[in-house]
């Protein structure tokens, strides 16, 4: 009993420590970021710079600055993150199991800076387009800076784990609950839905369309591809 606490005890000691460097790391990360946030404003608000913004409290602009400098400080920091969660999680597991691990944490990355690059350069821009073409002459669009960082982060968060689908897949028809049967079954059904979601967010063109409505085809066709060659490997 007395072996089993101290284990407990180290390990929670351990959870203390990882976490404090962590953290300590984010706000150097955050802090490094706001000496350059003139850039990374205009990073942020390039994909739509034909808008003029607006702050609506004397500490809106301030706050909005240090919501950007917080993103960015977890982003540049996220390898040391990882590093440091990996090292608390991977001494429990074997060597197979880690290199597993790893290799779906790299892929998870790729995937999700995919997702987000996807969403900056082109989602974002059609779907401020969307909304403020619904404006009428006595109903002009004024967006406050922190509402659109908002709404932006939003944006690249959402599409960023919506392309963790492959991920997902992978690991679903690993565990049994997903089947390349079913997935193909339904592939008329997520198709529809794709150009669906695409007429919705685009312009009435078909152009517009296919751009958006592509990548997320190519993410089903692969999960497809994927839970396959999974399936086929179990039962091998």
């Amino acid at each position: 009993m007395d072996e089993k606490r101290l284990t407990l005890v180290g390990h929670l000691e351990e959870l203390r420590r990882r976490t404090i460097i962590i953290l300590l790391v984010v706000i150097i990360g955050a802090v490094a970021s706001y000496f350059y946030i003139d850039i990374l404003v205009d990073f942020i608000i390039q994909p739509v710079e034909d808008l003029n913004f607006i702050y609506l409290s004397p500490a809106d602009l301030f706050l909005a600055y240090v919501k950007i400098a917080l993103v960015s400080g977890i982003i540049l920091t996220l390898p040391i993150i990882l590093y440091h969660i990996w090292r608390f999680v991977l001494p429990g597991v074997t060597l197979k199991q880690k290199i597993y691990v790893v290799l779906a944490n790299f892929m998870s990355m790729i995937f999700f800076i995919g997702g987000a690059a996807f969403a900056y350069c082109l989602i974002l821009p059609l779907t401020i387009q969307f909304f403020t073409k619904m404006s009428r002459q006595e109903i002009k669009p004024l967006f406050s800076f922190a509402s659109y960082v908002g709404f932006m982060s939003s944006i690249l968060l959402s599409f960023g784990v919506t392309f963790q689908l492959p991920i997902l897949v992978m690991l679903l028809t690993q565990f049994n609950l997903i089947t390349p049967t079913f997935l193909k079954k339904s592939r008329k059904v997520f198709i529809l839905l794709i150009f669906i979601i695409a007429a919705i967010l685009t312009p009435p063109d078909i152009v517009s369309q296919v751009l958006l409505a592509a990548p997320m085809l190519v993410l089903l066709e692969l999960s497809i591809t994927v839970s396959s060659l999974i399936y086929k490997k179990k039962k091998a």
